[in-house]
């Protein structure tokens, strides 16, 4: 599975992956879902809002347990970044299948539509429209930087962009969902363990600054005529650094568009997004509150994620499943070392004690999240990034890591799927 999505949208030059929601690249994916879908005899539906489904059992006779991700990515972002929780959920349910194991309840895999906002700017805008946290009307008049909206472009795809909305006969079909990732941390890595569970998201947003100022000559104007909005950008970028360092969170202004935008003139417009996030909700509204007084801006909230606390007691459930089952593979992969040809056994990673797997926060926004905001019972299991780095081509996992995260999965899904 890994290898027939290796190459989708994948940046030649870079090594990073271009799959902008709705995007050619995004399209060939889907439809690789809809084929492994058909392949394991999964009845696949497409919500209002883009957003696949894929179940075995009727979910409207019972709310299923429910594992997936998303295939978009960041702009020259990682392989791993969303497709390793969908390639993983079809894994698991293989092993599950291999097991002989027929689950109480109906098992889906859901494929998230526009996780990343890469295109339009909001994130997690399938499972923000299906819980009705984003605004319809809002999402349809969305633009890319060609100018297009969401709503023409859903059309160009065949979709109705009238449909889109909050979906309670989707959402009532989701008993519990459970997220696999890849760690965007080194988390895992300081505790010395392949595969963790999160306790939480950190409350983040992202907000729109408009500096304005007036387009002239870039020779012929001198500098005390010129009303360049580039100068108080430049001092608000250097003032979020600091800012975020003193109120203990993080601020990143990560997207520019200048207007424009020639070398040779000076900018009538500055636009930039700042994205800001941290443990501590009230210092990351007021580091936002301190640049948009100070910068002299136009500022606009885009998006905005409160925090997440997992539930409690569904937290400590995965975290004992998915111990037991590293702990299992672990010992089944030693047993085999010990067989005749050791040397073509890898060692799938002995390093983390036996028991729980580690529960730990992350900074990172997740369709987990919005799921679990709007009250729907879920959970993530992380698999560990060696790099810690994400959202690059530099987003790492090793194939013995992910494998332990599938072991941990449809041990998680089995345990689940008995209650």
């Amino acid at each position: 599975m890994w290898g027939a999505i290796e190459r989708l949208g994948r940046d030649g030059r870079t090594g990073g992956y271009l799959r902008d929601a709705w995007s050619p690249a995004d399209l060939e994916l889907r439809e690789w879902f809809r084929q492994e879908a058909a392949r394991r005899g999964l009845d696949l539906r497409e919500d209002r809002n883009g957003n696949l489904w894929a179940w075995r059992g009727d979910p409207s006779r019972r709310p299923g347990v429910v594992t997936g991700s998303h295939l978009d990515s960041v702009r020259q972002g990682g392989a791993f970044d969303g497709p390793l929780g969908i390639v993983s959920a079809f894994a698991a349910l293989d092993l599950l299948d291999a097991r002989g194991f027929r689950p109480d309840r109906p098992l889906g895999i859901a494929c998230f539509t526009d996780e990343e906002g890469a295109r339009f700017g909001v994130p997690c805008t399938g499972s923000r429209l299906l819980t009705g946290v984003l605004d319809p009307d809002r999402a349809r008049g969305l633009t890319d930087d060609d100018g297009s909206s969401l709503a023409d472009v859903l059309r160009r795809a065949g979709r109705d962009p009238g449909a889109l909305g909050r979906d309670d006969e989707t959402l009532g079909h989701v008993g519990v969902f459970v997220e696999l990732h890849v760690e965007q941390g080194r988390g895992l890595v300081h505790a010395g363990a392949p595969v963790g569970v999160a306790s939480a998201i950190w409350p983040h947003g992202r907000w729109r600054f408009d500096f304005r100022g007036r387009a002239d000559h870039a020779g012929t104007t001198r500098l005390e005529d010129r009303d360049d909005p580039m100068l108080p950008f430049a001092r608000t970028v250097l003032q979020a650094r600091e800012a975020a360092r003193r109120r203990g969170v993080v601020a990143t202004f990560g997207r520019l568009r200048v207007s424009p935008g020639s070398a040779n003139a000076i900018p009538g417009l500055v636009t930039a997004w700042l994205d800001a996030r941290g443990g501590d909700t009230g210092a990351v509204r007021a580091l936002v509150a301190e640049l948009a007084e100070s910068s002299g801006a136009e500022v606009g909230e885009e998006s905005w994620t409160p925090a997440v606390d997992f539930d409690a007691a569904l937290r400590d459930r995965l975290a004992s499943a998915a111990g037991a089952a590293v702990a299992a593979a672990r010992s089944a992969a030693h047993r085999t070392a010990a067989g005749p040809h050791p040397e073509d056994v890898r060692d799938t990673v002995s390093e983390a004690p036996a028991g729980p797997v580690p529960v730990l926060p992350t900074g990172a926004g997740h369709d987990a999240g919005i799921l679990a905001a709007a009250g729907v019972p879920s959970a993530m299991v992380f698999v560990r990034n060696p790099t810690g780095i994400s959202h690059s081509p530099e987003e790492h996992a090793e194939a013995s890591d992910c494998h332990l995260g599938v072991a941990a999965l449809a041990a998680t899904l089995e345990e689940l799927c008995r209650s």
